[in-house]
């Protein structure tokens, strides 16, 4: 009877040592499942707009879709994924076609609005070939939210998406640009905040900035305080 008492001790003991292995082992699975469920709704799938290929260039262009404009336009990942110049990107994979050797434009998060290749040729020099940028990368009005109200900061590059260098300043918004052969520069209308309300609107003043794209850096203001005083004495005389 001792024995049998004994025994039955032993497999109540061993039974509720392998029930509480079992629990545990299922809560913990069910937490590792969890955990990977939470990353992988944290980490959406990254979207690919369409090639962009230029024969004249070495490299090929692969934009990254924001995972944001990807959802709200609902896409179907079966079907082909044209690019459209309204689209907007987070970055952008640069494919070199000799070596396959690829790298992306920025390292920052950051919405690249949009993207031209811009080329000056001049009679008796090799042609200037440059890719200028448009990108919001500054919650500037604070709401939390990178959009068209912040300011928009313009960047070049050379072709291969190196060499990325501001043009304009910080704070600004970029209004329209041209291009002058003749100068090999690039001229553009800005507009600053400079009532400090963290809004862009008509009270604002706006001004231009001239970059040299042979030696691309920070534009310079065309017109100064100075000529703007002028102006102002006889415009309201």
């Amino acid at each position: 009877m001792k024995y049998n008492r004994f025994s039955n001790k032993i497999t109540t003991v061993i039974i509720i040592t392998l029930l509480s292995f079992s629990c545990k082992s299922s809560t913990t699975t069910k937490a590792e499942q969890a955990q990977a469920t939470d990353k992988s709704k944290s980490e959406p799938n990254l979207v690919y707009g369409d090639l962009i290929i230029k024969e004249q260039l070495d490299y090929i262009m692969i934009p990254v879709v924001l995972p944001e404009q990807n959802e709200d336009k609902k896409t179907d990942l079966s079907l082909s994924r044209s690019y459209e110049r309204n689209n907007q990107f987070s970055n952008i994979v640069f494919y070199r076609k000799q070596d396959g050797e690829a790298h992306i434009l920025l390292n920052k998060k950051a919405i690249i609005t949009s993207f031209d290749l811009l080329e000056v040729k001049a009679v008796e020099k090799p042609p200037t070939r440059v890719w200028f940028y448009k990108i919001l990368e500054q919650d500037t009005n604070i709401d939390t939210k990178l959009n068209s109200e912040d300011a928009t900061v313009g960047y070049l590059s050379d072709l291969s998406g190196k060499n990325l260098q501001q043009i304009t300043p910080n704070n600004t918004q970029i209004i329209n640009w041209v291009v002058v052969p003749s100068q090999n520069a690039i001229f553009i209308k800005i507009i600053k905040d400079s009532d400090n309300d963290k809004k862009f609107t008509g009270k604002d003043k706006t001004n231009f900035v001239r970059v040299n794209l042979d030696k691309p850096a920070m534009g310079s203001e065309i017109i100064s305080n100075q000529i703007e005083q002028e102006i102002k004495s006889s415009v309201l005389k």
